[in-house]
């Protein structure tokens, strides 16, 4: 009873440089449009109940995963993101300036991407999973967005995977894939 699917939105390679550098000061901004165009697409579809539609995504996944839940509060009923990006003044300097440039260079892409700023908007279910150790998104990430959520008065899940980096590995990776089906699953009935 379930479709998979995924997407290349603006920004991936192999489709030549316009289509890989639009997102270039602006990370988030065409990305969530694309995702946002394809659920239409699909909810549109006979098959698809559009009210059911969730997402999953980790690292910049997870970061698409929050964007589309906090800047696109109805396309999306669920999602579940690991490990996000959620403002890249906090993210390591090597990958955020070389497509956003200095904070201080780029205050707009920095301050429309940050989603903290969009936290008031959430209106679907929404899981945060964040390895305890993660030295390329920092647990910042992800307890920033939840300070903002919570004054926002916003309900939101969180799991914390001790002593795991950025990605959940070993025998702990099948218990976080069926963490992330089951909420899913459980949120999207």
């Amino acid at each position: 009873g379930y479709i998979v699917v995924s997407i290349d939105n603006r920004g991936s390679g192999g489709r030549g440089e316009a289509f890989k550098k639009m997102t270039y000061l602006n990370l988030g901004k065409y990305e969530t449009m694309d995702y946002i165009e394809a659920a239409k697409y699909f909810g549109a579809q006979s098959y698809v109940d559009a009210s059911r539609i969730g997402v999953f995504g980790w690292s910049y996944g997870g970061f698409m995963t929050t964007s589309l839940l906090l800047r696109n509060p109805n396309a999306f009923k669920v999602g579940v993101a690991g490990g996000p990006v959620t403002d890249w003044s906090y993210y390591e300097a090597m990958y955020g300036e070389r497509y956003m440039d200095r904070p201080e260079e780029n205050e707009e892409g920095y301050s429309a991407n940050a989603l903290a700023n969009h936290a008031k908007n959430l209106s679907g279910k929404l899981l945060l999973i964040h390895g305890t150790v993660d030295d390329v998104v920092v647990m910042q990430h992800s307890y920033s967005l939840i300070k903002k959520l919570v004054e926002e008065g916003k309900q939101v899940d969180f799991f914390a995977y001790p002593m795991h980096k950025h990605n959940v590995i070993g025998k702990d990776r099948a218990h976080l894939m069926e963490k992330v089906l089951t909420y899913l699953i459980e949120n999207n009935r």
